[in-house]
């Protein structure tokens, strides 16, 4: 298939065939990107310290083993929220994680491999892309911004992952277009009444990043919680969901919880105390490797205190 209209004919009846969505972006637009979050440091938009810590990721240098590149794949994939278990005490504690933690590897895997079976036979090639998806995804015209500055799609509300590639594939569409605010956020205002650390304005689009729990329950095992952030607001063993939960635009995927990890008693003191993931028993790292929680389980004893502590 050398035809490139046939290659993004088949991209987009695939995706369908899946469920999925998808867009194609000219590489064109990747210091366009890269401008968009700068421009919101500029104008002092951005906590400082939230933006160096997120810096390379803002400020993005693409680092793959392509001669050129010419256009982003970027793709969205329907995804639950999950329940994980540990028990403790006799006692079952089950805590939500948000859509867009587990599975990731997977997911890169798969969509790598998607995207190869369709450009391959006609010589291009596709690299997997860390840049600032959500932004991407709102200039691609494939999702549109919340409120609450996450990014919905059409059917999927926010329950969905993005995933971008970059490619030598020269498109001939480009989708670009300015950043959208959902329609129905215009006159809505329940994120901003349900976040308990007021990280959603009223007086501006952009969100207050360095007050959102997310933010703080995604940093290091030793970092401690800011001293203003109630315990009682946590409500996921790492993310939030008080801004999603109450979402008009996530009514039809609110309730969409799949079975996520299950740790027994002796796995969640283990867990508890910290314990090297290379020393844990081989069943329990499995579960972690399964799931791909390896980035995040250092992260887990410390939110996981948090609710423990009132248990």
């Amino acid at each position: 298939m050398s035809n490139r209209k046939e290659i993004i004919e088949n991209f987009y009846k695939s995706l369908e065939a899946k469920g999925y969505k998808g867009k194609i972006v000219s590489a064109e637009h990747i210091p366009d990107l890269r401008q968009t979050v700068t421009n919101y440091y500029d104008q002092n938009l951005l906590d400082p310290g939230f933006y160096e810590e997120y810096k390379p990721y803002f400020e993005f240098e693409p680092n793959v083993d392509l001669v050129e590149i010419k256009s982003l794949f970027i793709i969205s994939v329907p995804q639950p929220q999950f329940e994980a278990v540990f028990r403790l005490h006799n006692k079952r504690i089950s805590l939500l994680i948000p859509p867009t933690y587990l599975y990731s590897l997977k997911l890169i895997n798969e969509l790598t491999e998607f995207l190869t079976e369709i450009l391959k036979p006609a010589g291009y090639n596709v690299a997997y892309a860390t840049l600032p998806q959500k932004t991407l995804a709102v200039h691609s015209g494939l999702a549109e911004y919340g409120r609450n500055n996450i990014t919905y799609v059409s059917g999927m509300g926010s329950f969905h992952r993005l995933t971008t590639f970059y490619s030598d594939f020269p498109p001939d569409e480009d989708n670009w277009q300015d950043l959208q605010m959902m329609e129905i956020c215009k006159e809505c205002s329940a994120c901003t009444r349900k976040c308990p650390t007021r990280a959603i304005p009223t007086d501006r689009f952009l969100l207050r990043a360095e007050r959102c729990i997310t933010f703080h329950n995604e940093q290091p095992g030793d970092t401690p919680f800011p001293d203003w952030i109630d315990p009682k607001w946590h409500n996921c063993l790492v993310g939030c969901l008080h801004c999603q939960k109450v979402c008009p635009a996530n009514k039809k995927v609110i309730n969409w919880t799949e079975p996520g990890p299950k740790f027994t008693e002796e796995e969640t003191n283990l867990i508890i105390k910290g314990t090297n993931i290379d020393e844990l028993p081989a069943m329990t790292k499995e579960k972690i490797d399964n799931y791909h929680l390896v980035n995040y389980y250092e992260i887990i004893p410390r939110n996981l205190s948090v609710f423990l502590k009132g248990q």
